[in-house]
């Protein structure tokens, strides 16, 4: 149940950094669109390069072809740039201010940190944006980029990286200590109803735990209150 609880709260997460992805697309793509149906401008700029190539035809139309392409890829790769900017923006705001992103509040889960002052709360939550938005998003847009790029081979590379700095990231969720790599690097733990963190005042054998010797578990931990029992009169008589 708890695993199936973060998986599902990933999910959700992710489903918002989709819609800003979907939005990101649309928005290049108009850019893009823009570029080479502006009729005017592209008549003008290619006059301009003609009359200054000294009636160069071939050689101007490819280096005014070359201009277009590389105007798209820049389109192309802000749009990634903006993508990963906003995905650690939304993890690190939500972190910083909350303690959990919108996916963790509707499962009930937060994310606390292990052993850390206050004024040191902002900057985990930093570090876990940045794994998080690193193994989410931000190497499969490198990989993208350098695939536009014209770079094939290195892209290949790059997504093959991308794919394992996930399941490194995802994969300890599935074990008993349940933190992940960006739970490790920033020294947090995903806690929340049936969840604790590790060594924590509410993990079972630790003193002041449930498990803990003459010390009840709360209703809160999962666990039904002890409640004293009223003496039984064993007579009637006064």
């Amino acid at each position: 149940m708890p695993k199936l609880r973060r998986v599902m709260a990933w999910f959700i997460d992710f489903a918002l950094v989709v819609a800003a992805a979907c939005a990101l697309a649309v928005l290049t793509f108009h850019r893009v669109s823009a570029l080479v149906t502006d009729v005017p401008e592209l008549a003008t700029r290619g006059g301009l390069d003609l009359l200054g190539s000294r009636g160069d035809v071939i050689g101007t139309s490819e280096h005014f072809g070359l201009s277009l392409w590389n105007k798209a890829v820049l389109y192309v790769e802000e749009g990634f740039g903006l993508l990963v900017l906003a995905t650690f923006l939304y993890q690190w705001s939500c972190l910083a201010l909350a303690g959990r992103t919108v996916g963790k509040a509707l499962l009930g889960l937060r994310v606390a940190p292990l052993s850390a002052p206050a004024a040191r709360r902002a900057r985990a939550a930093a570090v876990r944006a940045a794994v998080t938005t690193a193994a989410d998003v931000a190497v499969y847009a490198v990989a993208c980029v350098l695939l536009v790029e014209g770079h094939f081979v290195l892209s290949v590379l790059v997504w093959a990286l991308a794919v394992l700095l996930f399941l490194a990231n995802a994969l300890p969720v599935l074990f008993p200590a349940r933190r992940s790599l960006a739970d490790r690097m920033a020294r947090t733990a995903v806690t929340g109803l049936w969840l604790r963190a590790p060594g924590g005042p509410g993990a079972a054998g630790v003193p002041g735990g449930p498990g803990a010797a003459g010390v009840p578990g709360g209703p809160e931990l999962g666990t039904p209150a002890t409640m004293p029992m009223p003496p039984v009169r064993t007579s009637w008589t006064s």
